[in-house]
């Protein structure tokens, strides 16, 4: 019996020992393959593929091959590379495959300035164009040579705001939207509350297209020396055009299948494809991922990306949104390593809810008390985007970034009609004359609504008080250019909303000099919130392992479906239904595309 016993003792020992064995052994394999394909050749050419929205930090990285190799690089990513290969001699060229290119004018503008560095420090820069439309070439141009696809063509039809309406389909199946709208510029709320959009949102997309267009046109006539009326005739008149046609007006320079471009590449540098090239991944975990060491101390990114909550972002995507609880650990991280010793917050957010973006004011107010804070806004940073600006020493946008859109709105769900389309019978027993008032089955009654208007009104406030005392405004001239007005960086500028044009490098660099570091010296950078390791993966019980199939399987329907992104909006739109109660939200615009 004892030796039964012994024997199973020792099976259960053995079995115990197998189980944290194996997570060890994955571990040890996992870095073993990462080391070997993290080994660089001497000499090579850094190959970059840039398509799609270009969201503006990593996702969280799938910690197998095979799931990695699919996810497409960040701006910060895109940036982090281009900004290392200046100064490596062991890249020869880079090569930019630019295809389907959808990201906002903010995004391709810090590209193309990383883009000028890189031919500024010798390096060739190569763009190659499969079948391009505008924001693929507006992009290509800053390269000097671009190489469009043989066989394909070039669709340079202009661009165009596109917003949608959901108030119509809503409608269908019984759903309505009661809203309270401080001020007329408040656009977020008219998509589910009209069919069509009102004058005042119609003056701001043009605004925006304007400044879009301007761009568009002085770059390419600049880079390419074509006119700007002369290349604005070509949109008009040709749109769509053959390589042969656009080699001709000399809008490309060369016509190239990526076979033959491959094989040039292969002549010039006399070695073969796969000992030629390194893909931008491979270089980024090879020179050290993207929290890389540097001298005389860090500079923390802390990343606000997404809407903005005060819980959980339950119902959103991973990388769709950003909570309070998430922002007070990243800032009590970069509060609490020494080797930190500035912070800037890299906001790319059209807002969320208002009281989640006050209290994040609040707390980045508490830690620039400790450490300076520099805001760095990408492509959008409006409505509590912006509030949550206000919290740092000083502001950057890029020339194209938008922002403003200083104002609430509050949106209550109406499901009355679909109550009576269903059949379903509803009854309420009710003590207190409101008591039943937020209900989402039935519309607010007109004393009922004053009061939702009311206290839209005293956050709308206290918005533009928050604005005047720390830009140090009058609250006139705050309301002037608030009311829910969005801006383009350049023109926020102007109107005293943020304090100089410059993008993440610069925002950097103010940092040190707040901090009084070396500005000489590249800093250490720490990136938050913090990516989920294998390790992490591994230890975090069931919930994360089940998080992480999702997402390696949410990795590899993007590559299958036919449309890797969901309907413009809907993100949003998800986010403002998740809930029943009615909402007082900061948010804006609803996801506009520039294309």
């Amino acid at each position: 019996m004892n030796l039964q016993k012994k024997r199973r003792g020792g099976c259960l020992l053995t079995g115990c020992l197998s189980l944290l064995a194996a997570p060890f052994l994955i571990l040890v394999a996992a870095w073993a393959i990462s080391a070997w394909g993290n080994r660089l050749p001497d000499r090579f050419v850094l190959r970059l593929p840039v398509s799609g929205q270009v969201d503006e930090r990593p996702a969280g990285q799938l910690p197998f091959p095979s799931g990695g190799s699919r996810q497409e690089l960040s701006l910060q990513e895109l940036t982090t590379v281009m900004d290392r290969a200046r100064s490596d001699a062991r890249v020869r060229s880079v090569l930019l495959e630019i295809d389907g290119l959808t990201a906002p004018s903010a995004k391709i503008g810090q590209l193309r300035r990383s883009i000028e560095a890189l031919r500024a420090s010798g390096k060739r820069v190569t763009a190659f164009l499969r079948s391009p439309e505008d924001k693929d070439y507006l992009l290509a141009v800053a390269c000097d040579s671009v190489v469009v696809q043989q066989g394909s063509w070039l669709l340079l039809d202009g661009l165009k705001a596109e917003t949608f309406y959901f108030a119509g389909p809503l409608g269908k199946v019984g759903i309505g939207f009661q809203a309270s709208q401080w001020k007329k510029y408040k656009s977020a709320v008219e998509p589910f509350t009209r069919g069509s959009s009102t004058p005042e949102s119609r003056e701001e997309l043009s605004g925006l297209l304007d400044a879009a267009w301007d761009d568009y046109l002085g770059y390419v006539s600049a880079r390419r020396g074509v006119g700007r009326a002369a290349f604005a005739g070509i949109v008009d008149s040709v749109a769509v055009l053959t390589p042969g046609r656009a080699l001709a007006w000399k809008l490309v320079d060369r016509v190239s299948s990526s076979w033959k471009l491959e094989k040039e590449y292969e002549k010039r540098y006399g070695a073969k494809a796969s000992e030629l090239f390194v893909g931008g991944r491979s270089y980024l975990q090879a020179t050290g991922g993207m929290n890389a060491g540097g001298k005389g101390g860090k500079v923390a990114v802390i990343n606000v990306v997404g809407p903005i909550s005060s819980g959980g972002l339950e119902g959103m995507a991973e990388g769709e949104g950003i909570d309070e609880g998430t922002l007070k650990h990243a800032l009590q991280a970069a509060l609490d390593d020494r080797e930190v010793k500035a912070i800037v917050l890299r906001i790319d957010s059209p807002g969320g809810e208002a009281v989640a973006a006050a209290n994040m004011l609040e707390m980045l107010d508490a830690a620039r008390k400790i450490k300076p804070v520099v805001a760095s806004m990408s492509g959008v940073a409006a409505s509590g985007g912006y509030m949550v600006a206000l919290g740092a020493d000083r502001i950057l946008a890029e020339p194209m970034t938008v922002t403003g859109s200083i104002g609430v709105f509050s949106l209550k769900p109406d499901l009355s009609g679909l109550l009576k389309r269903t059949g379903l019978n509803r009854e309420a027993l009710t003590r207190g004359r409101y008591a039943d008032a937020n209900t989402p089955f039935k519309p607010l009654d007109e004393a009922a609504f004053r009061k939702f208007d009311e206290t839209s009104g005293w956050i709308y406030r206290d918005f533009v008080g928050k604005v005047a005392a720390r830009r140090r405004m009058p609250f006139d001239r705050v309301d002037a250019v608030a009311g829910g007005r969005v801006w383009t960086g350049r023109r926020a500028l102007e109107v005293g909303l943020v304090d100089q044009i410059g993008g993440l490098d610069d925002a950097v660099r103010v940092a040190q000099r707040l901090a009084r570091m070396d500005t000489s010296k590249r800093p250490g950078m720490l990136y938050l919130p913090a990516q989920k390791s294998l390790v992490d993966y591994l230890t975090e019980g069931n919930s994360s392992v089940s998080a992480l199939a999702g997402r390696i399987a949410e990795g590899y329907l993007k590559g299958a479906l036919p449309l890797g992104r969901s309907l413009p909006g809907s993100a949003t739109a998800r986010f403002l239904l998740r809930q029943e109660r009615p909402q007082i939200l900061a948010i804006d615009p609803v996801e506009v595309l520039v294309k």
